[in-house]
């Protein structure tokens, strides 16, 4: 069938709106009708050129929620009317990874930058003017309609709104994740948050929701810092200096017991940074993403082996999709996750360009296209 979507057709580019056409579910597909889309800066990665894909034009997109329009033949577990939220990141169910309890790794994650499905290369779902459009994470939630596998769908309660379930596709979870998780934070913790973007926010509520003491929000826009302090933050600064003073001040001069990096593009120097803030045996999170290209941080290896530092990477914040992102609903039905308060504006899909640069201007905690 038609649609609309949002695309990049070259990097560096910018996301405009074409005419595209998606094909119908196979086995094991859905096909989905979108109610909301997130705009994630890893998106903005594509259109920059920081994350390469395996083919031009490429559709946007990967935190989506929607509602079940076609299934395909011989699929179980899923019916036209049903409410989903899309995971960014596949889950199989049966590779190492998802046996490990560990479904972030799953070994489907390996395609998600092709553009194809997973299973077969040359294979893609969407297309414009007969030539292949790649698809964001194999779901792109910058298309109208959208056809994807069931790996990458969570089937939600229908009373739960879809345009703020929309975000715990990725977003929510790998912030969240990032602090509850990877960064394993404690009662009595001292926590720094470095980037208060769509990430860094929900490390702030996952760090406080756990129970640390001080949750140190550290960026350089004042409204950021605004509301960090609304969602959970004990303190908000401009700087990493700030921040590392003033977690030693809490710590008899120790150092944060973890920095969590969500930098919008991350560099070594941020990694640096984090590290120089930790006490001993402490923990650096790296959640953000920048030029895959680059390699290298200052960092002293002395300092991490007589000091036990870790740095550890966070993925999805190390969550397991199918269980996690509902997990998460219930903490935003129980009033104890904040999701309403993250989404400071909506666009319709040809506002999609505006939406970045409102992300690049600092206005945004979460912009959402709602469809």
């Amino acid at each position: 069938m038609k649609t609309r979507g949002a695309v990049v057709k070259q990097a560096p580019g910018k996301y405009e709106v074409v005419d595209l056409e998606v094909e119908d579910p196979r086995q094991n597909e859905l096909q989905v009708t979108m109610t909301a889309s997130g705009l994630c800066h890893s998106d903005d990665h594509i259109a920059t050129g920081d994350i390469p894909v395996g083919v031009y034009p490429f559709c946007g997109g990967h935190e989506g929620s929607g509602v079940v329009s076609a299934v395909g033949p011989n699929t179980v577990g899923f019916k036209e009317g049903d409410h989903v939220v899309f995971s960014f990141l596949p889950a199989c169910g049966h590779c190492t990874w998802c046996a490990r309890g560990m479904s972030n790794l799953c070994d489907l994650g390996a395609g998600l930058l092709a553009g194809s499905r997973w299973e077969d290369p040359t294979s893609y779902r969407l297309s414009m003017d007969g030539q292949p459009v790649g698809q964001m994470c194999g779901i792109s939630t910058f298309s109208q309609v959208t056809t994807v596998a069931v790996d990458s769908a969570v089937k939600i309660p229908d009373d739960i709104p879809l345009e703020k379930a929309c975000l715990v596709g990725c977003g929510v979870g790998t912030g969240w994740g990032s602090a509850v998780n990877s960064a394993e934070v404690a009662p009595g913790d001292t926590v720094i948050v470095m980037g208060i973007g769509g990430i860094g926010i929900n490390a702030v509520q996952g760090a406080a929701m756990a129970g640390a003491s001080n949750v140190i929000a550290v960026d350089p826009v004042a409204f950021k810092r605004e509301k960090a302090q609304e969602l959970g933050a004990t303190h908000a600064v401009e700087s990493m200096e700030e921040a590392t003073e003033l977690a030693k001040s809490f710590t008899n001069g120790q150092g944060a017991d973890s920095a969590i990096v969500t930098v919008g593009v991350t560099k070594g120097e941020h990694l640096g940074q984090a590290m120089a803030s930790i006490r001993k045996a402490g923990t650096v999170v790296v959640t953000g993403l920048g030029d895959m290209t680059e390699v290298g941080a200052p960092v002293s290896l002395a300092d991490i082996t007589l000091f036990q530092k870790r740095i550890q990477g966070s993925l999805f914040g190390a969550s397991n999709p199918k269980t996690d992102i509902l997990k998460m609903l219930r903490l935003y039905t129980d009033g104890k996750l904040k999701l309403d308060e993250l989404v400071t504006r909506t666009y319709t899909l040809d506002e999609i360009a505006q939406g970045y640069e409102d992300m690049h201007a600092g206005k945004n905690l979460r912009g959402v296209v709602v469809y």
